[in-house]
């Protein structure tokens, strides 16, 4: 029942937002700025729990257990996250490690962004999927001290790594770099 709640009141607000301006003069805030500020909280917080996880590797060897306890919870949550709302919510990124995340051209340009401009830490720009109109939100990942230990010289990944992704792209990060971006694609139909 309560899902149905969320998801009816998420309708209602998406509703709302493709009859409403994006920026109304004068007003405190519309349904579109509600919307926009619900997928940045969300998204900020699959952020900060990777980056709490991130935190919590030590000086072991990072292996598989590593992986399934640090990881695995951020895309599980982001995943929880598309289920609950209807949003696509990916983590994307050029260096990949896993094909399914590639960036599409947008996020791939965001990428490009966020690199040259560090003090650009999201973007919300048009999109489309399969002709329904939408906003696509993205949001810089960047690189944690800790991430090193599968994403730093290509080299020195643990084999599980070496072993399970032989087309491996996302290593010889420095820490604070650009990993990839978070998207969330919202639909608005018309």
């Amino acid at each position: 029942m309560k899902r149905f709640v969320i998801a009816g009141a998420i309708a209602s607000v998406l509703v709302a937002a493709c009859q409403t301006p994006t920026s109304t003069p004068n007003a405190v805030s519309t349904p579109a700025d509600t919307l926009r500020s619900h997928v940045a909280i969300e998204i900020g917080g699959i952020d900060a729990m990777r980056i709490g996880l991130a935190g919590t590797i030590g000086s072991e060897s990072v292996d598989a257990e590593t992986f399934a306890r640090v990881c695995k919870p951020v895309g599980q949550r982001a995943a929880a996250l598309a289920q609950s709302t209807g949003w696509e919510v990916r983590q994307m990124a050029v260096k990949y490690r896993n094909p399914a995340n590639a960036a599409d051209s947008l996020a791939a340009d965001a990428i490009h962004r966020f690199t040259e401009r560090p003090g650009i830490d999201t973007l919300w720009v048009r999109d489309a999927r399969a002709g329904v109109p939408g906003w696509r939100y993205l949001q810089r990942i960047e690189v944690e001290p800790t991430c090193l230990a599968c994403h730093g010289a290509r080299d020195s990944r643990p084999a599980f790594v070496q072993e399970k992704y032989a087309d491996d792209r996302a290593y010889d990060f420095d820490a604070g770099d650009v990993r990839g971006v978070y998207s969330v694609f919202v639909a608005m139909p018309r």
